[in-house]
Parts: structure tokens; C-alpha cells; sequence
């Protein structure tokens, strides 16, 4: 009988903050655990979740993700309070915790949820630390990627025409 494994490979997301690297410029990840309810693992499944705009603010040696919603699903019983938006404890060890506050509190960066995914059956957020762009700086970026395409273009153009 073959012996089951998992492979790193086999993540499954759940959950993307795609403006997340357009409005800050991500330098570090981190993987992080997260706590969490019996509904909001439904919720999880059910792919129920939205964590665009939450960020991870750091509190009395705790990490905790802030403004991501997990909407409750109608087959939570009734004698449960859900809460969508609150705050929820992440599971980071003690030196990433220590290293990320010196990092936030004195060279002024971000931490921005940047993803929730499955890891074997554990949900994990991925975590960025990054500052944010100047309102410039992605217009620059703009024009960057669009004439990248033109040119793109023009070559493409270029060669049907030998």
C-alpha cells in the first residue's frame, strides 16, 4: 500500500488581495496560521470570504488580521453570534513578531493580507511587508506597462510583414 504525501505544491487559495501589490510594494512574505471559528472554516470552504483592505496590526506581542469579512453562511445554527468583521489572531513565532514590530514601528512599514489559502488542511494567510506607492509612482508604472505593450505590438507587427 502506498503511503499518502503531501507535497508543497498542493495549496489551494482561497482568498486574493489583488490591490494589495498595487498600492504597496511588497519586500517580504510571510506565512502565517490563523484562529478560527467553527462557522468562519465553513465560510472558508464555501470560499465566503473577502480580505481586500484588512491589514495585520500588531498588539501587545500579538498579531491580528483586521477589516477581512467571512460572511456567515444561513446554515450557522441559531444560538451562534457572528461577527464578520472582527479581529482575528494570527500564529506567528515569537521572533517574526519581534522582528515585524521593529519593522513597522521604525522604518514605517505595512503589513498587508495578501492572500488566505489551504496548506495540507490548515488555512494560512500569506502576509506582505511593504510601504505604500505615491499616487506618481503608479502612474509611471502605467505608462511603463502600456508602452510595453505597444511596443510588444509594433515588433509583433514588425515580423508578419518579412
Amino acid at each position: 500500500m502506498k503511503k499518502k504525501t503531501f507535497l508543497s505544491h498542493d495549496l489551494s487559495v482561497i482568498s486574493i488581495n489583488k490591490k494589495a501589490r498595487y498600492n504597496y510594494n511588497i519586500e517580504d512574505e510571510y506565512e502565517s496560521g490563523i484562529i478560527l471559528l467553527g462557522w468562519e472554516v465553513k465560510s472558508l470552504r464555501e470560499k465566503k470570504v473577502n480580505i481586500n483592505g484588512s491589514y495585520v496590526f500588531l498588539h501587545s506581542h500579538e498579531a491580528c488580521l483586521s477589516s477581512a469579512t467571512f460572511e456567515p453562511l444561513p446554515t450557522v445554527s441559531t444560538h451562534i453570534t457572528c461577527n464578520p468583521t472582527r479581529n482575528r489572531k494570527l500564529l506567528l513565532h515569537k521572533k517574526q513578531i519581534y522582528f515585524l514590530t521593529g519593522k513597522v514601528n521604525r522604518e514605517g512599514y505595512t503589513l498587508i493580507a495578501l492572500s488566505l489559502f489551504w496548506k495540507k488542511n490548515w488555512c494560512k494567510v500569506k502576509i506582505g511587508i511593504g510601504k505604500g506607492i505615491k499616487k506618481s509612482d503608479k502612474r509611471e508604472n502605467k505608462k511603463k506597462r502600456e508602452w510595453e505593450l505597444e511596443k510588444n505590438k509594433m515588433f509583433k507587427n514588425n515580423k508578419k510583414h518579412i
